[in-house]
Parts: C-alpha cells; sequence; structure tokens
C-alpha cells in the first residue's frame, strides 16, 4: 500500500474515534446538566402542589382589594363631601360659565366652539337638559354671560385676528292660522355682535349685572375686559356700548361689575385696585363712567376680586399672600377713602410652607363664604374669621378655569341648596356644596 494513502487513512481514522470521544463526553456532561436543571425545576412545583389549590383564591383576593383600592381612590377624587354633581359631555376645556339671575340655569362655554345651557331642576339629578348653542367658526369662546334672562346670552370667542363679542337670543314662538302656537320652539340666533372690540386682544372676563341702583331702570349691563389696559361696557339686550375705561396698569388680570351694577372694579398688574363709578341719568341709562377711589394696601399684584352681595364691600387676593375686606361705601365725593375692614392671611401653602396665591374668588349669595382655587385646589373660606371651612385638594383633574355660586338656592331632592359651580380644562363642570359654617 502506498505509504501516503496509509498516513491519510490513519489519521481519518484518528480523528473520527478523537470526535467520537469529543462528542461522547459533551452530550454525557450536558445530560448531566439537564437532570441537574428538571430536578431544580421540579423541586419547587413539588413544594407548590400543595397550594395550588389555594392560588386562585390567593389571587382573587389581592385583585379584589386592588379594585377595590382603586375604586376607593376614585371616590375620594370625584366624591369629596361637598361634590354633588358633575355635568359631562364637554368636548373641551371649559373656558367659562354663568348662572342665570334666578339660579334655574348654568351656561357654559367650551373650547369645542360649543355654549351649553343647563336646566337645574334638582343639582342632584342624573342628567341635565341642556340648550346647545353652536358658536360661529374662525374663534374658541374665552367667557359667557346672561343677559336680561335665562333665554339670551352674552358670548364672547378670540381668534388671530382679535376678540368678536355675540349676543344670542330665543325666538318666540309664532301664531299659526288656527290661533296655536309652534310645539317646538327655534333655537337661539344671533341678536347682536361686534367683532375686534378689544383690537386683537383677548377677553379675559365677562361679568354683568342688573343695573338697579339710583335711576338705573334695571337692564342688563356687561362688562368685558381684555388681556390690555382696557374695559368695555355693553347694554347686554342692545349691545350698545356704554363706556370705556382704561386701568393704565401694563395688563388686567379681571374686572367685575358690582351687583346692583353701580361699580366697576378691576384686578390689575399693580397693588392698587381702581374702582369707578357708572352714573346713570334719568330715563336710565348709563350717561358716565367715572373713576371714584382707588384701594390701596396690598403690597404685591391684586390676582382677582369679587364684590359683596350688598354691593358695600369688595374683598381683594393679592401675590402679598393676604385677602383684604374693603368698605367702599364712603363718600368718595367729600374725599372720604375707601376703608380696610379686614387683612386675613391666605391659609394655603405649599409644601415648603411658603403661602401660595389665589387664581381666583366668589361670594357666596348670602356674603358669608368665600370661594378660592389655586391651581386645581378648592377652598372655602368664613368671611367673618378667614378660617377654612373646608379643602378639596383635587377639585379637578387640572386647573379650574371658572367658578360662581348660584345667586340663590336651587332644589336638590326635598331642600333648598347654595351651590357652586367650577369649570376645568379636564372637561368637567362640577356643582359643590356649600359647607357648614360650623366647619373648622
Amino acid at each position: 500500500m502506498d505509504p501516503v494513502l496509509s498516513i491519510t487513512v490513519v489519521s481519518v481514522v484518528l480523528g473520527a474515534l478523537i470526535a467520537i470521544i469529543f462528542f461522547k463526553s459533551y452530550f454525557t456532561k450536558r445530560r448531566s446538566e439537564i437532570k441537574s436543571i428538571a430536578k431544580t425545576e421540579l423541586e419547587p412545583d413539588h413544594q407548590k402542589k400543595p397550594t395550588k389549590p389555594s392560588q386562585p383564591i390567593s389571587k382573587k383576593s389581592h385583585s379584589k382589594p386592588h379594585s377595590h383600592s382603586h375604586g376607593d381612590k376614585d371616590q375620594n377624587k370625584r366624591h369629596h363631601p361637598l361634590d354633588v354633581n358633575t355635568l359631562k359631555g364637554h368636548g373641551d376645556s371649559v373656558t367659562g360659565l354663568c348662572f342665570s339671575s334666578d339660579g334655574k340655569c348654568l351656561a357654559t362655554a367650551c373650547a369645542d366652539g360649543v355654549i351649553r345651557v343647563h336646566k337645574l331642576d334638582d343639582a342632584s339629578s342624573k342628567s341635565f337638559k341642556f340648550l346647545r348653542i353652536n358658536l360661529p367658526p374662525g374663534g374658541p369662546p374665552t367667557a359667557v354671560a346672561f343677559a336680561d334672562n335665562a333665554t339670551s346670552i352674552v358670548v364672547a370667542t378670540h381668534n388671530l385676528s382679535g376678540c368678536s363679542l355675540y349676543m344670542y337670543g330665543e325666538e318666540k314662538a309664532i301664531s299659526t292660522n288656527e290661533g296655536k302656537q309652534q310645539s317646538k320652539l327655534p333655537g337661539p340666533e344671533i341678536k347682536w355682535e361686534h367683532h375686534k372690540v378689544h383690537d386683537k386682544r383677548a377677553i379675559l372676563t365677562l361679568f354683568g349685572a342688573a343695573a338697579t341702583y339710583g335711576t338705573a331702570d334695571g337692564s342688563t349691563i356687561i362688562a368685558s375686559c381684555s388681556e390690555g389696559t382696557d374695559i368695555s361696557i355693553w347694554h347686554a339686550k342692545t349691545g350698545k356700548l356704554l363706556g370705556n375705561v382704561d386701568t393704565n396698569q401694563l395688563k388686567n388680570n379681571m374686572a367685575a361689575i358690582s351687583p346692583n351694577g353701580r361699580f366697576l372694579a378691576a384686578a390689575a398688574f399693580t397693588a392698587d385696585v381702581k374702582v369707578w363709578e357708572i352714573v346713570y341719568s334719568k330715563d336710565g341709562l348709563v350717561k358716565a363712567v367715572t373713576s371714584v377711589m382707588q384701594l390701596k394696601g396690598h403690597k404685591s399684584a391684586v390676582t382677582w376680586l369679587c364684590f359683596a352681595p350688598n354691593s358695600e364691600q369688595i374683598i381683594t387676593a393679592s401675590k402679598d399672600g393676604t385677602l383684604r375686606v374693603w368698605n367702599i361705601n364712603v363718600r368718595y365725593h367729600l374725599d372720604e377713602d375707601p376703608k380696610t375692614l379686614k387683612v386675613l392671611p391666605i391659609p394655603l401653602l405649599d409644601s415648603n410652607g411658603a403661602t401660595l396665591q389665589y387664581d381666583r374668588l366668589t361670594l357666596s349669595s348670602d356674603g358669608k363664604i368665600l370661594a378660592a382655587t389655586h391651581g386645581s385646589t378648592l377652598q372655602w373660606l368664613s368671611v367673618e374669621t378667614g378660617k377654612v371651612l373646608d379643602t378639596a385638594e383635587k377639585a379637578h383633574e387640572g386647573e379650574i378655569t371658572c367658578m360662581a355660586w348660584a345667586p340663590k338656592t336651587i332644589p336638590m331632592g326635598n331642600q333648598q341648596v347654595s351651590v357652586l359651580a367650577t369649570s376645568s380644562v379636564d372637561k368637567k363642570v362640577k356643582l359643590w356644596l356649600a359647607p357648614s359654617l360650623e366647619s373648622s
């Protein structure tokens, strides 16, 4: 045999033997590893066997408390003791709200371009009938106020070209030839409208009041406050511009008219609050709007203010961490200055103990309870003592955008109750009961 061929054959045989020995050793080792792994896995399973029947019970007992706990969290969020109802159905942030003078209707302005006028037959009702008003395209509403009655309403909208005011009113039923009225009333239609009323500046607030002071004829007047320094007063029914004022304070925060239509007051960038008197002629029409006094005492900008129901006091909130109660029923024509009746610390602190500012204020119809907000937090205070009556730390799931007390009590079951309404960027409007003055 050829020596070269012999060497080749031997090499192949030796290589095959070496390969067999290697793979045998590998698979033997692998089998022992598999057995070892199988053994360690089987041991826990064996230990778990007695407990297998109890596993579903364990899962059930764990899942049930978890679900219950989650429900409790939702319940705590949604069912604060004073939280009586939620008006849902808004498609976007709710930017404004307003009660009718009788408290039976609540109008809401929503960024989805719709005004909804809810009929509050019962504050605890599971659902509320509402009138839907679709606004013209081009800009979402920023504020809303009732005109002379619950069927007419003034709306402010804003877009890049400026802000507009619309007054919607319902048409009266038309009598037929048989002397019967139409069974269904036509929807609200625009009675008057104004565009670019504050140039390109947005309207921050709309406040309305029935003018009953002095020789006023009882018509509703409305103040539109721009984000600039100008404020305009309008006749709600006719849309006539009654007057303009300028705060000359860099930037407005808001403006309000006293409940009797006598005074206009503005909170702005500075610490002083300017007050004007709306003067009426003998025929009941607005004759002039005159600057009559300033409320001086705060050390920083005033964020919000509200009038007392008797129109003789104003409550202001400032970034200096205080609330002030002012008496404006003074003889200003004899140079008598308004008086500070009370200075109350804002009782809302952050996690570091620093005083927070109030964003909004509104006073109950009896003048005894002040509601105030900061972000999504809602507080109720006693006007007499300044003590906190109750707090809802997460009143909404987002910032509170507007709030108002019903001017009169409304039904809830078999009783009449005082109700506060709040709106938010969370697309909801909530109704709250007034806390007891005995709260601490």
